[in-house]
């Protein structure tokens, strides 16, 4: 390797660390909304995530404002019926869904990611059809980090809401989407407001996180 190639490889990892470090789940985010060049350019990118046997076991969904009504209340009731089986007061109920509502509907941009069994392998016992679709929720959380990163990196606000792993029946019936897609999580994207300032992390604790054997 010559020394012009390892100045430029040393640019380029200072460049991938900084932008891993510095990502955040920024949720004060304003609009306008991001122009459909950005949009398809940020899912590009989630295409390119490692994948199981070099399928594709992602889809994804620009959810237009008019869709997000029916969205919003759909996996609301879905939440609802949960919190009202483990319990939960009818008070912190409806603040945590008036939470929820606001964040998909009021999101300037808004991606549902999906995954498929497309291209899977298909096993006659359990144990082996569990890992393999493991194998592409993995690749699916490769993909959306893919967003989320270069969306850090374009000076944009993102974060990922969990909800529609809770509520699939629920989601696909108001997308109107293929029975194979799964839907997974949603991404907010906008930009930072104003008022938005990085918290700093703590450093990672690598004793706690990590062994040799």
């Amino acid at each position: 390797m010559t020394n012009i190639q390892d100045r430029e490889r040393r640019a380029r990892t200072i460049v991938i660390e900084s932008v891993i470090r510095s990502r955040r789940s920024i949720r004060g985010l304003e609009g306008p909304p991001l122009a459909p060049s950005e949009v398809e350019s940020l899912v590009a990118l989630a295409l390119l995530a490692p994948a199981p046997h070099h399928t594709q076991p992602w889809r994804f969904a620009e959810v237009s404002p008019a869709r997000r009504s029916e969205l919003a209340p759909a996996m609301g009731e879905a939440w609802r019926a949960d919190l009202v089986a483990d319990g939960v007061p009818a008070a912190q109920q409806e603040r945590a869904l008036a939470r929820s509502r606001r964040q998909i509907e009021e999101a300037p941009t808004l991606l549902l990611g999906c995954a498929v069994a497309e291209g899977l392998r298909v096993y006659a016992d359990d144990r082996r059809r569990r890992a393999e679709w493991t194998l592409a929720t993995h690749s699916f959380g490769a993909a959306m980090q893919n967003i989320l990163l270069a969306a850090s990196a374009r000076g944009l606000g993102a974060f990922w809401i969990s909800a529609p792993l809770y509520a699939q029946d629920a989601v696909r019936a108001a997308l109107d989407l293929e029975g194979s897609w799964q839907p997974q999580a949603l991404i907010a994207l906008g930009h930072p407001t104003a008022e938005y300032r990085a918290f700093a992390r703590p450093t990672p604790e690598l004793g706690r996180h990590f062994v040799r054997r």
